[in-house]
């Protein structure tokens, strides 16, 4: 198809206004699926972490015919923490779509994508989706667009953005926000009207520029990139480069294109459409495939620095080995450097110990994704508590991230949340009053301090506050905020939990575990009521004699025992414990898991 008749859009947002709910329609109303076939809902997301949580976390692309013209979709994350996906994907398009929340409107995760959207120049069609809420104010949205524009230095025609109105859940799309029915025409006219083509000469020597990696079980890895000059053929010798070092010769063994939900095999690309290329072994993301007679590198967009790290350590617990299929220091080297070759903005460096390494990412959702895809593809591990990495500034001072967070609360808890926020060192910026006694707040706040905050969140609101957050920059360190104020419970032996010994253990605060659990010396049985850790033995058994007395023999009435996710025992493990990740479990524990190492330990200090 000629480069006059592709349109290339990426579709960015913030998280939960739309994106790949958009994307389903457009395939739908596309032609792409047959009139009885059975589509589950959110089709995009086809990763199960992805249908489990409800959120995008990689980008996808996919392509739909409409009018005799191929329009190549991505569909990006809309979470903070997965930023890099959508940087990385703005080298292949020409445009995008900024979806906004016809309710919610500018969000801070809006600002990010608009902000890396304009700096590469891309054409912008704004689209006020969810226009159906029964509390949607599509004027005050596009004039809160409009402002968000010209705050980030938008020029002349990218402010004269064009709006298309929509319903992404009801299928339809218009130029009015007064409209309540119809389809996705509206939609596909704009984008064809809007987005410009892609530029490039279909004559010169070629260069495909990879700004994704897929892997295949059969065709091994594959790039996904943008033909930005010349032909691509199947079997065509190429030189791929990143500008440094010395080209290598590779070939492209295959040649696929995008349509509906599947890469279908061909023998040409033209310039302009976006492509994967199998047969290219040792891939990197950023390099370019050229012509062997005309080797130029393309520049690539720069990828903002990760801004959180953990520790990974092979798991050396008495329970090492039980369920992980790989649990050496081989196999989680080998692991997390593959993950390094696609995941752009995580960072991963070897430490003084052969057994530990140091991965950084942008968040701690974005390293706990990590956890839990190597703990479903069999591996066994143990990881340190999520620290924050911080900067010495020109003049020396010491400087840390901050993020820019925005929450959403009922009139009646914004006390309890600003006195929250404020014990954290966060600065107010912006509070207003939305619809219905709702009430906005935007804050700065380092981003050490906000973890383990959602939790505290959900209590101060009685779980109706609504927290978005978004990397702000790098600022002077606002000093020391108080820790956790409460210990832990720890397990005296190795040994099985008993009801017994649970119920004598309770009063000294929550458990976490339950009874037939198997513990091991040293493990996180529970938090405690006071600030001191406490060892309990929760594997103790009643004595059994001769004697019975009325009443001693009851049943034992036992208090449910809290349930933590990985990412809540990421929040609450304490700088000398780690959390311990198995195919089948998440346990915490003591660093140092007898108990006399540990009054050693805090002797010496």
């Amino acid at each position: 198809m000629r480069a006059d008749r592709i349109r290339n859009v990426a579709i960015i947002a913030h998280v939960d206004h739309g994106k790949t709910t958009l994307v389903d329609q457009m395939l739908r109303q596309s032609g792409v699926f047959r009139a009885h076939e059975q589509v589950r809902e959110r089709v995009m997301d086809s990763n199960d972490l992805e249908r489990e949580r409800g959120i995008t976390i990689l980008s996808k692309n996919t392509s739909v015919y409409y009018d005799g013209y191929k329009l190549n979709i991505v569909d990006t994350p809309g979470h903070a923490d997965f930023g890099g996906e959508v940087e990385r994907i703005m080298q292949m398009v020409d445009g995008v779509l900024l979806l906004v929340d016809a309710f919610e409107g500018c969000m801070p995760q809006t600002r990010f994508v608009l902000r890396k959207a304009l700096e590469l120049n891309k054409t912008p069609v704004v689209v006020v989706n969810k226009i159906d809420r029964p509390a949607a104010r599509p004027y005050e949205v596009v004039d809160e667009t409009l402002g968000l524009f010209i705050e980030l230095g938008a020029g002349e025609e990218q402010l004269d953005f064009p709006v298309v109105y929509a319903s992404a859940r009801d299928g339809y799309a218009s130029l009015s926000p007064d409209c309540a029915e119809g389809d996705m025409r509206p939609l596909f006219d704009a984008i064809i009207e809007h987005v410009p083509a892609p530029e490039g000469d279909a004559d010169a020597p070629l260069q495909i520029l990879f700004s994704a990696i897929d892997y295949d079980d059969y065709v091994g890895r594959i790039g996904i990139g943008r033909v930005v000059r010349g032909r691509a053929h199947r079997g065509d010798p190429v030189l791929i480069t990143n500008g440094e070092g010395a080209p290598r010769a590779e070939k492209l063994t295959r040649l696929y294109t995008f349509e509906a939900l599947k890469r279908v095999e061909t023998e040409e690309c033209c310039v302009g459409d976006i492509v994967a290329v199998a047969g290219i072994n040792d891939l990197n993301v950023g390099e370019t495939a050229c012509d062997v007679n005309c080797v130029e590198a393309l520049p690539f967009v720069k990828i903002d620095e990760p801004t959180v790290t953990m520790t990974f350590m092979v798991n050396d617990s008495p329970f090492a080995g039980r369920e992980g299929k790989y649990v050496t220091s081989r196999n989680l080297r080998e692991r997390l450097w593959r993950e390094v070759l696609t995941n752009i903005s995580m960072r991963v460096e070897e430490t003084g110990s052969t057994d530990a390494f140091e991965v950084s990412g942008r968040g701690e959702l974005h390293l706990s994704i990590l956890i839990e895809t190597m703990r479903r593809q069999g591996y066994e591990f143990a990881v340190s508590r999520p620290r924050v990495i911080m900067r010495n500034g020109a003049d020396g001072a010491l400087l840390e991230p901050i993020e820019e967070v925005t929450v959403d609360v009922l009139s009646e808890h914004v006390g309890a949340v600003m006195e929250g926020l404020g014990a954290r060192k966060a600065e107010l910026i912006d509070m207003r009053n939305e619809v219905e006694g709702s009430v906005r707040l935007l804050y700065t706040i380092p981003a050490r301090c906000l973890m383990g905050y959602r939790a505290q969140l959900m209590t101060d609101t009685r779980g109706c506050g609504v927290m978005s957050h978004v990397f702000h920059g790098y600022e002077p360190y606002r000093g020391d905020i108080e820790g956790r104020t409460r210990g832990s419970l720890i397990a005296h032996e190795t040994g099985t939990a008993t009801s017994y010994g649970l119920f004598n253990s309770q009063d000294r605060g929550r458990l976490f575990i339950g009874p037939s659990t198997e513990v091991y010396e040293g493990e996180i049985c529970g938090e405690c009521s006071r600030s001191e850790d406490i060892v309990i033995n929760v594997c103790k058994k009643k004595h059994v004699t001769n004697m019975r007395a009325s009443g001693s023999d009851e049943a034992l009435r036992l208090t449910p025992p809290t349930v933590l996710s990985l990412e809540q025992c990421l929040e609450f493990i304490a700088d000398d414990e780690l959390v311990e990740i198995t195919p089948q479990s998440i346990r915490m524990r003591k660093r140092l898991l007898s108990k006399e190492a540990r009054m050693k330990q805090a002797a010496r200090k």
